[in-house]
């Protein structure tokens, strides 16, 4: 199985500019079912196949839309993220990096009223392989199988899951969770979807310097997850106060620094490896050597 998104999942694209066709066509001819665009002014043509309209509201009446995935510029993107979670999307997806942490704040609080799950902003998206991908990933490296992935760190989840591949251990899902200060769903709530799949066998979480979510997550596994978990934290050479990629990944205390989170992720029973060749190592031991 999978989590969040599969083959039979409805997308509609927001934002419709210059990047946001070019994933939308991407998307597509890995085999997204994009069933909807939307884009102001627009409504009425179609791209790529599908239909564009001019509100997120028209879109999910109109062709039952349940995700959208976010391309929209930043200074528009939180009243966006709104619109289509108003409209009905149960999942956002929010690629759009620069939106003000004060708009995320609130936004996160009435996605949460909703009932509403955000992936992102700043991220990457997500990929069930050879099912569907919503957002900016490179559906090549990916492969079908039982290795879960949540990842802090956008480009590096390429990596992991490249080693992985390469390695013969596929994927049920992916997910760059998103770099930004606040972002809506967190490693918990990924854990939690990922412990009731019933074909995920293993995850394998990736952190960065920066906040205590990998400690919050190590934490939840040890009380709450049955399945095993392997860790990764990058950002080991960034001196105090360095940013490191995108805003989230700032060490701004003691307990954000990488040689804390690696501690408190091992003293809670999870392996973390030192190397990003070695996540290949623990996922084999966590899997007792299966492929």
């Amino acid at each position: 199985m999978s989590i969040l998104i599969d083959e039979s999942t409805r997308i509609m694209v927001q934002g419709l500019g210059r990047d946001g066709s070019f994933h939308a066509e991407q998307m597509k001819t890995y085999g997204t079912n994009i069933v909807a665009g939307v884009h102001p002014g627009k409504g009425g043509s179609s791209i790529h196949g599908f239909p564009v309209f001019n509100t997120a509201e028209e879109a999910v009446h109109e062709t039952g839309a349940e995700c959208t995935v976010i391309f929209v510029p930043a200074p528009f993107a939180a009243d966006a993220i709104l619109a289509g979670a108003n409209a009905g999307a149960g999942l956002v997806v929010a690629v759009t990096e620069g939106i003000p942490v004060l708009d995320m704040s609130k936004i996160v609080r009435e996605l949460n009223e909703l009932g509403t799950c955000l992936v992102g902003p700043n991220c990457p998206g997500l990929i069930s392989p050879e099912k569907s991908k919503v957002g900016i990933m490179p559906g090549g490296i990916f492969r079908k199988g039982s290795i879960g992935v949540i990842s802090r760190s956008g480009t590096l989840t390429y990596e992991v899951v490249n080693q992985l591949t390469l390695a013969g251990y596929g994927q049920s899902t992916a997910i760059g969770m998103g770099g930004d200060p606040v972002v809506g769903m967190k490693y918990n709530d990924y854990l939690e979807l990922f412990e009731e799949d019933r074909e995920t066998e293993l995850v394998v979480i990736v952190g960065e310097i920066g906040g205590t979510d990998e400690q919050d997550a190590a934490t939840f596994v040890k009380d709450r997850i049955s399945k095993p978990v392997v860790g990764y934290v990058v950002g080991r050479s960034a001196p105090p106060g360095k940013r490191m990629g995108h805003a989230g990944a700032i060490i701004s205390g003691a307990d954000s620094t990488v040689e804390a989170k690696v501690a408190f992720l091992r003293k809670k029973g999870i392996p973390v490896a030192d190397t990003v060749e070695q996540i290949v190592d623990l996922v084999g031991d966590g899997l007792g050597g299966k492929n």
